[in-house]
């Protein structure tokens, strides 16, 4: 059994980088249905569910900005992560100031969508879990505005703001455009196997200004 519904979610600026250009980084078009899970996940997780984004509706115009943001250029080691932990030695340590350097980012801005979800009942589940009381979780705090991290819209510096949609959904600015093909773009990252972890990509289509994920081929 599944459950649906629909949320908006919209803010000032959007970053859903592109995998396959590593330093620059350079968004996609529209959010991919990862970041638009990320979003509900954000408002209510559990175990026992699982979101399974639908449809993408595409409210306001496709506008890029570029931005330059401080970043540091090395990551802690997690090999020297582990030995510290086993007391083999200390802890890993970054001096940002000496690792910091300028990057510029191709960014969306004042991006609006509308995204409809439902979600799955999972082996997880206990005995007592069941999807009328996840449905309802979920829709209170949304109504009430309550999360469990704040959404963002791929990276956690662009704030994101949701809210249960229950009036209908808007028109977007695309909604006379036949067709609008964004080529192909992440879906999400197979869990499967927790030691090959892979991604899953997507050819996404805008019909009318509405990308119909569960309709669309996954390519692992």
């Amino acid at each position: 059994m599944s459950f649906g519904f629909s949320i908006e979610a919209w803010g000032e600026r959007a970053l859903f980088t592109r995998p396959e250009l590593s330093v620059e980084r350079v968004t996609y078009d529209v959010i991919t249905p990862s970041a638009a899970r990320g979003l509900i996940e954000s408002v209510y997780w559990h175990p026992g569910m699982r979101y399974v984004i639908d449809r993408i509706h595409v409210i306001n115009p496709i506008e890029f900005s570029s931005v330059r943001r401080n970043e540091v250029k090395a990551k802690a080691n997690s090999r020297s992560m582990r030995r510290a932990v086993q007391g083999l030695e200390g802890l890993p340590h970054l001096y940002t100031g000496q690792e910091r350097e300028q990057r510029s980012s191709v960014c969306l801005t004042n991006v609006r969508y509308v995204i409809e979800a439902h979600f799955v009942m999972t082996d997880q589940a206990k005995p007592g879990d069941n999807p009328g009381k996840f449905c309802d979780i979920l829709k209170r705090r949304l109504r009430k505005g309550q999360c469990y991290s704040q959404p963002y819209f791929g990276c956690r510096e662009f704030a994101a703001n949701v809210r249960l949609l229950e009036d209908g959904i808007p028109m977007g600015v695309y909604a006379d455009l036949p067709e609008r093909d964004f080529g192909i773009m992440l879906y999400d990252m197979d869990y499967a196997s927790a030691n090959d972890i892979t991604p899953m990509f997507y050819r996404a289509v805008m019909h009318n200004g509405v990308i119909d994920v569960s309709k669309s081929e996954v390519y692992r």
